[in-house]
């Protein structure tokens, strides 16, 4: 991973990561429940931004690689493990 994208994927964990402490607290001090599922909402995209931060750079360099060395096994490796992952994404 190129480090300005994994200082950028360190970032957004950390937002992540308070955003679910605020869930926490919403829980913990009965909040009105759609408050609660609305924050359940923006910690989901706000991950589903960072699995698309993370798979942009997995194509960018992984992928990338695998063509230019030609290796049409681990091409196929490769681009069937990206689609097995995109297919999961979706479920």
């Amino acid at each position: 991973m190129k480090r300005e994208i994994k200082q950028a994927c360190l970032k957004r964990l950390q937002r992540i990561e308070g955003q679910v402490r605020g869930l926490t607290r919403m829980v913990d001090e009965d909040r009105y429940c759609i408050d609660v599922v609305t924050q359940i909402s923006a910690v989901r995209a706000a991950l589903r931004r960072l699995e698309e931060e993370v798979l942009r750079d997995h194509v960018a360099h992984c992928i990338e690689h695998a063509i230019a060395s030609g290796d049409k096994a681990d091409q196929r490796r490769k681009v069937a493990e990206l689609m097995d992952v995109i297919g999961r994404a979706d479920r």
